[in-house]
């Protein structure tokens, strides 16, 4: 018994080590949770590999095995299950000092299972409180139920419920990236896009390869921001995993977010083609309530500035919105693409526009930036026009430019 309780206790101290249960240092981070309050409607094997944590932290051997047991039997294919039950499988007899001690596999397979292991409770462990909101995500239109939000650090896909405006927290999956990580800039360098993309078809049945699993969502990479800075490919979905494997390492796509087929099942119920938007960050920030009000507040004033100014019939007034380094979705300058395409609007008195439909995303990974998208209804006398617009603003020390629009 004296032997067990000495593998066990090494056992915990090598899960925390490899787990690295600490909350990170990001700003409005969670707290550390017990797994206990783990909720158990979502992530099954996961929810089990938290209970058989709890148990080795107890010195509970026997009972970590005999959840092993059922964990490896419900899901056979799941290796990281496989991979814990050797280890508990190995301290009977001896000390455990890594994970996958009790594995006999090819050292590059081996680390892709115990990072698969790590990141996994990494994850849960430091899930954001539900309190807070995605700093990326600012404003959804009504008719936008859910926004699917990715954190790359975490290899992790969050769920938030637009509730009237409001961001509520629904649940999160494990995902896997690009073999090279995040930000995306050509065909074929196996990096996943950071960005704010919306799932614009789905592909499922006999014209989806097994690779893909059991479905996939089209994303719109590359959007009019990649195409602006050069970024190039495409092909770049959320899917599945082969029906021989439950689950992938946390690098392991060429691109896609790839998520198990349980999950992705649940996922395709919280998506709308076209309504969906999905926010790649290589890692989120999640605040408080009352900072993501202010700056919900200070970007839709930044909007409705500058439709205060269109009808102002003010051009100098106008093109003080925009920045000195805009280029338009054609590549020309500022007063090209001004006397081109908005001083006939800009310059009529007497129009009148209403803005509806307004989404503000902070964009991923880019502190400076916002794109706003909205639609925009003019009125000259007894004409009308509607339009759906977008608009990228950058902050240039003090002040916000729009420094890309187009229509879309």
């Amino acid at each position: 018994m004296k032997k067990l309780k000495q593998a066990s206790c090494g056992a915990v101290a090598v899960l925390m080590a490899a787990c690295a249960l600490f909350a990170p240092t990001g700003i409005g981070m969670a707290k550390s949770i017990h797994p206990a309050e783990a909720p158990r409607a979502s992530q099954a094997p996961e929810i089990m590999l938290l209970e058989i944590y709890k148990d080795l932290r107890a010195s509970q051997l026997q009972e970590a095995m005999a959840k092993a047991d059922v964990l490896v039997q419900a899901y056979p294919n799941f290796r990281v299950g496989h991979l814990i039950r050797g280890d508990l499988l190995l301290m009977h007899t001896q000390p455990v000092t890594q994970l996958g001690a009790g594995i006999n596999a090819h050292s590059d397979k081996l680390k892709e299972l115990r990072d698969e292991a790590r990141v996994r409770l990494q994850s849960l462990m430091a899930r954001p409180d539900p309190e807070l909101a995605p700093r990326s995500v600012l404003q959804l239109r009504a008719d936008m139920r859910h926004v699917l939000v990715v954190d790359a650090a975490q290899s992790r896909l969050y769920v938030y419920q637009n509730s009237n405006g409001q961001l509520k927290f629904v649940t999160d999956y494990y995902i896997s990236q690009g073999k090279l990580g995040v930000d995306k800039f050509r065909e074929g360098d196996q990096k996943t896009p950071l960005g704010v993309y919306y799932i614009t078809g789905r592909v499922s049945g006999p014209k989806l390869p097994d690779f893909y699993g059991a479905s996939a969502l089209h994303i719109n990479y590359p959007n009019e921001w990649d195409r602006l800075n050069g970024r190039s490919g495409g092909g770049i979905f959320l899917h599945g995993t082969p029906p021989d494997s439950y689950s992938r390492p946390p690098l392991a796509s060429d691109g896609c977010v790839v998520l198990t087929n349980d999950d992705l099942r649940k996922l395709e119920g919280t998506v709308d083609i076209g309504r969906t938007p999905v926010v790649i960050a290589d890692r989120q920030e999640f605040i408080s309530k009352a900072k993501w009000d202010a700056e919900r507040f200070t970007a839709n004033r930044l909007v409705e500035s500058w439709r205060a100014d269109l009808v102002s019939a003010d051009s100098k007034r106008l093109l003080k919105n925009y920045s000195g380094k805009f280029k338009s979705a054609n590549g020309e300058d500022l007063m090209t693409w001004y006397e081109k395409d908005m001083r006939a609007l800009a310059s009529v008195v007497g129009l009148s526009v209403t803005l509806s439909e307004v989404t503000i995303f902070r964009y991923p990974s880019r502190e400076d930036m916002l794109v706003s998208t909205f639609t925009i209804e003019s009125k000259i006398g007894k004409n009308r026009s509607t339009q759906r617009k977008r608009q990228y603003w950058a902050r240039e020390g003090s002040e916000w430019k729009i420094i890309f629009e187009s229509m879309i």
